[in-house]
């Protein structure tokens, strides 16, 4: 019996680059007719992507949306949700997140009709994001109300065991971005090498940092790791920041202090311009205290980098090996950062090796490999409720 075309709906925040390959994949999975529901567009309070609506290739709407931030939290709040669910009938819901009325609406919308609710739920033990006792009974009674779970990986998997939730119920559908976009930028970047650095203004070598410039995401141990490194090293290889963020000034400020070597912060990047700052880096370094997952792991390994990475990124158990395609650090660990730069730094055979790994294990992390995830778990719910 051939299988059955599945209506599914995605409830997500907003349009963001990094999910726009996944959701074009899943579009073009043949059992799914995709439909996605942003409750918004973007959020210029903490973003600053472009909104890439040239290359969605689903059907998609944005929600009337009002959004305020209270004592650092992000309030959204929605119109239109139940209309939107009825007008696309789906089959299933994938929800991205549970932090917002909408996602409460559209789950009391599913229970009501008896349509298969699944949290697309990246959340991990190391996440140090961990709300009040209210919040957290709240997020329980979510969690036991959902029909099945979709994770990125084993970190997100052991999160949800944690909270109950039985392994029959969770599916995997593998964190990716679009591998071939950043690896053929990277090659064309090398291929032009000298000019881009002149342009850029970038160190013969450096280690690469890319992210928002806050305090939890260790840039301020990277720092300190770097300044402890021999000057001889530091002479000869740079340290750069890509990102903005409100630690960018205190950063800067304290990186004024390191007398040698060079450190460069070059602000904001969009998607497009990342490529060349991952091409021409030595390794990606991403000691972050908390992170659900970091798709800039995925990104640099798509452009051939070792990465130096906090074993308290999500991404971490899944993404990188230690001394295979790179090194695992505690997180907060100044000396065992530094060891590990300065190790790496010094073996440039074992880096290359490192370079071919981290592109054979990114080749399995692809937007049709998320889509088939996805697949998979809707159909094992639609057996399960027979």
């Amino acid at each position: 019996m051939p299988p059955v075309t599945r209506r599914l709906v995605i409830i997500t925040e907003i349009i963001s680059p990094y999910r726009i390959p996944l959701f074009n994949a899943l579009a073009r999975h043949p059992d799914i007719h995709l439909h996605v529901v942003f409750l918004a567009e973007t959020d210029p309070g903490l973003r600053q992507w472009q909104v890439y609506k040239d290359e969605i290739q689903f059907s998609y709407q944005v929600l009337s949306s009002y959004r305020k931030r209270i004592r650092g939290h992000n309030a959204l709040i929605n119109r239109g949700v139940g209309r939107a669910l009825s007008v696309a009938k789906p089959d299933a819901i994938l929800c991205g997140g549970y932090n917002y009325l909408a996602s409460w609406q559209a789950l009391r919308w599913s229970r009501k009709r008896g349509v298969p609710f699944l949290l697309w739920s990246e959340s991990n033990l190391q996440d140090m994001r961990a709300g009040s006792a209210f919040v957290e009974f709240l997020k329980r009674q979510f969690l036991h109300r959902c029909s099945g779970f979709v994770v990125p990986g084993r970190s997100a998997l052991e999160y949800l065991r944690a909270h109950g939730i039985e392994d029959r119920d969770i599916f995997t559908a593998v964190n990716a971005v679009d591998n071939d976009r950043f690896s053929q930028a990277a090659v064309r970047a090398r291929e032009k090498a000298i000019r881009l650095r002149s342009e850029l203004s970038l160190p013969a070598r450096y280690f690469l940092f890319v992210g928002r410039l806050v305090r939890e995401k260790g840039i301020f141990e990277l720092l300190a790791a770097y300044a402890t490194l021999e000057e001889e090293l530091r002479e000869q290889i740079g340290l750069v920041f890509v990102g903005d963020g409100p630690s960018r000034r205190p950063l800067e400020t304290e990186a004024a202090s390191v007398a040698r070597g060079v450190i460069k912060f070059v602000g904001f990047s969009h998607q497009e311009q990342l490529p060349a700052y991952y091409a021409l880096a030595e390794m990606l370094v991403l000691p972050t205290y908390t992170d659900t997952w970091g798709l800039v792991v995925n990104e640099a390994m798509a452009c051939g980098l070792p990465v130096i990475l906090s074993e308290a990124a999500g991404c971490a158990a899944d993404l990188v090996t230690h001394n295979w395609n790179g090194r695992i650090v505690p997180p907060r660990n100044v000396a065992a950062l530094a060891s590990a730069i300065r190790d790496l730094a010094s073996r440039p055979d074992e880096c290359a090796a490192m370079s071919l790994n981290s592109r054979t294990r990114i080749a399995a992390y692809s937007p049709p490999e998320w889509s088939n995830g996805v697949a998979r778990g809707l159909e094992a719910v639609r057996m399960k409720r027979g």
